[in-house]
Formats: structure tokens, C-alpha cells, sequence
């Protein structure tokens, strides 16, 4: 069992770390050391910011002497368990994989040796959890992806890459929050904002949420861009 490590970062936060190791187990330990931080309602911690395998709690010196929120760290990190996450929330997000979505599809193919369909198949079979979000406001950094589908990143990067768009990078996959720079190997689109200023809150998930990305055709993705932009459009959340 990995140790937990509770360390300085600044004057004004603690970074606890549950592991070296990107997997779905420090994942679980992450989320559920945050809601069980939140549960405690501890005054003075200012923000919360989870990772791939740690959370820094930022916090109110004035409000929060450094040693009480150590002991309190410590004492959620010991008593924790993995059942506080709670039920496990799956976005489904629709993804149009058809022309001209997936600028890169053929080179995923190339270097997979799968067929446009088995792409396909193997992208939006599995539930895509997010370990953090970072880069861009609503970019989710997810884990699962079948390791067959592992391609390399683009030599040089794109200018920039239109929101929703859906790709693969290394051995990782995401959705492009907003138009941006980026190196990912495009495969498709979704017409969803994952990140949308008009609503309340802007970000669509969180880190320790699910995604499933939902195959659809141009028919579907001109009909559901539409909605989004009139904001009529609610993705499909399940619990359980």
C-alpha cells in the first residue's frame, strides 16, 4: 500500500499525495478525500484542486492555522474510504466520427491496424473516468482508454483545433473544451460544450465523474449543435 504524503506547497496550501501511479484505485482515493474534506466543512480552506494522484487544499492562514488543518488532513486520510465517493455520475456525450470530424482518423488506423468501424467500437465502448481537469477551462484528462488504440501525438501541433473536438494523444483520449492549439490525433467531434459561460456553472463535470462518448451521424451533430446553441440541448446524465 502506497503512503500518504502530506507536503508544504507555499505559504498557504498542502499538496496530499496518495500514490505515484495514474490508475483508477489513487483516482477513487483522490475523489473521495475531497468530498471527505468537503463533508467536514472545515473553515478557512479556500479551494481544492484534485490530480492524477494528489489534492492541494489552498487555505486562509488568518482564518486557519497551518497545524490544525495538517491534523485535519491527516485524520480524513486515515479514516477514508473509497464508498464516500458516492454513485458514479456518466456524461454521455455525442460524437459524430464521420468526415469532417476526424482529420486523423486514417492515421489512428494506420497505426492501430483497426478499421475505421473497430475505432469506433473500442472509443465509445468504454466509461472514460476524469482524473482532473486542466489545460483549458472543462478540459478532462481521462483514464481507461483501450491501450490498442494508443497513437502518438502529432511532430507538430495544430494552430488550433475547434471545440468539441474528440482525439487521441499517447495514451490518452479527451475533448477539446474550447478552440484551441493542440498535438491530439482528432477522431471526431461532439456538438456539446463542456465548457459554456452561459450556464451557471460553466463546467459540465467534475474530476471523479464518467464520460461515454455516444457515436452519431452529421445528421444528428447539426441537429444537436443547434439545440446547444440555442441552449435547449441537456446531455444524457446517468447514476448508479
Amino acid at each position: 500500500m502506497e503512503q500518504v504524503k502530506i507536503l508544504i506547497a507555499g505559504d498557504s496550501a498542502y499538496t496530499v499525495e496518495f500514490g505515484n501511479r495514474i490508475c483508477e484505485e489513487i483516482g477513487g482515493k483522490v475523489t473521495a478525500f475531497q468530498k471527505a474534506l468537503e463533508d467536514r466543512n472545515i473553515k478557512g480552506i479556500r479551494e481544492m484542486i484534485p490530480t492524477f494522484r494528489s489534492v492541494t487544499v489552498f487555505y486562509d492562514p488568518l482564518i486557519l492555522p497551518g497545524e490544525k488543518l495538517v491534523r485535519e488532513l491527516k485524520e480524513a486520510a486515515e479514516n477514508l474510504s473509497v464508498k464516500q465517493t458516492g454513485k458514479r455520475k456518466i456524461y454521455h456525450i455525442p460524437v459524430c466520427y464521420e468526415e469532417p470530424f476526424c482529420p486523423d482518423m486514417n492515421t489512428v488506423m494506420e497505426h492501430t491496424k483497426f478499421t475505421r468501424e473497430e475505432v469506433i467500437r473500442l472509443h465509445s465502448e468504454r466509461e472514460y473516468r476524469i482524473y482532473m481537469l486542466g489545460f483549458l477551462p472543462g478540459f478532462a484528462y481521462l483514464g481507461g482508454m483501450d491501450e490498442r488504440l494508443e497513437t502518438p501525438r502529432l511532430k507538430s501541433p495544430r494552430v488550433k483545433i475547434e471545440a468539441g473536438s474528440v482525439g487521441i494523444g499517447g495514451n490518452q483520449t479527451g475533448i477539446y473544451p474550447l478552440a484551441s492549439p493542440g498535438g491530439w490525433q482528432l477522431i471526431g467531434r461532439s456538438p456539446v460544450r463542456p465548457y459554456d459561460e452561459r450556464r451557471t456553472d460553466p463546467i459540465l463535470y467534475q474530476a471523479g465523474d464518467y464520460i461515454h462518448f455516444e457515436p452519431i451521424s452529421e445528421k444528428e451533430y447539426q441537429q444537436i449543435a443547434l439545440a446547444c446553441e440555442k441552449g435547449d440541448y441537456q446531455c444524457e446524465i446517468e447514476e448508479r
